[in-house]
């Protein structure tokens, strides 16, 4: 939810005109710019462009730096000059979630598996798909811990902290988990539109990253399972007693 407000904060921040309008500016530049050179490229009063500049700043949109304009050095070269330009942060937003950058992370190394050890492509696609749910598993797990630590808690997690642990990557990832009964419904798949066009292999891919994901938490009383069904993900979660 945090990453998501961030995001929503960001793309909100260019819903106002004038600042939209200088951020269009500024991006447009090949190198930085000044304050006066964005309100003048923008049209609008000096003081104005300084509060919305330093808004997009303070919203991660924007980054800054000082440099002399005039190229002297030395006493008497004036005041070094704010710059703005964009910053490298990333800002997406989706409703309902998608991660095709995900999808695209692990097609990407599956072509380069094939293509360097020989095997058949699904293959490929099926083991970059568990690497990343280990690694996806890993990192959360280190957050875990790190919360623990930090509180003086236990790190050992029991089953039911370990299942919402899970339960919480497969929400940060775009699936949308529900209890309904005995099961967990992935409600949102965040390959959608992949796998609208591709069930098979996105299906698939999806299985091998989910069940990576549980056994980094060594959640093997946990199945998963192809469940496909419309309006929401092809897998499912069940307990082993079911």
């Amino acid at each position: 939810m945090d990453d998501f407000a961030a995001q929503v904060s960001g793309v909100g921040a260019l819903a106002e005109p004038a600042r939209r309008a200088l951020y269009l500016y500024v991006v447009a530049q090949p190198e930085p710019v000044s304050r006066d050179q964005a309100a003048a490229g923008a049209g609008l009063p000096r003081h104005t462009a300084k509060f919305h500049l330093d808004k997009l700043v303070a919203d991660g949109l924007l980054d800054t730096g000082y440099r002399r304009l005039s190229g002297r050095r030395g006493p008497g070269a004036g005041r070094p000059t704010k710059l703005y330009r964009r910053s490298g942060r990333q800002v997406a937003v989706t409703l309902p979630p998608r991660h095709y950058d995900l999808a695209g992370q692990i097609l990407a190394r599956a072509v380069e598996d094939a293509a360097r050890d020989g095997v058949p492509v699904l293959q490929a696609v099926q083991r970059a798909a568990v690497e990343a749910g280990h690694r996806l598993g890993a990192a959360q797990r280190r957050r875990g811990e790190g919360s623990a630590a930090a509180s003086g808690a236990a790190v050992a997690l029991d089953h039911a902290a370990a299942l919402e642990d899970v339960a919480a990557v497969l929400a940060a990832h775009g699936y949308e988990p529900r209890v309904q009964d005995d099961r967990v419904v992935l409600a949102n798949c965040p390959f959608h539109a992949l796998a609208r066009e591709h069930t098979a292999l996105v299906c698939g891919m999806n299985l091998h990253l989910i069940t990576a994901l549980l056994e980094e938490f060594g959640r093997r009383d946990v199945q998963t399972r192809l469940d496909p069904a419309p309006q929401r993900c092809c897998v499912t979660l069940t307990t082993e007693s079911d």
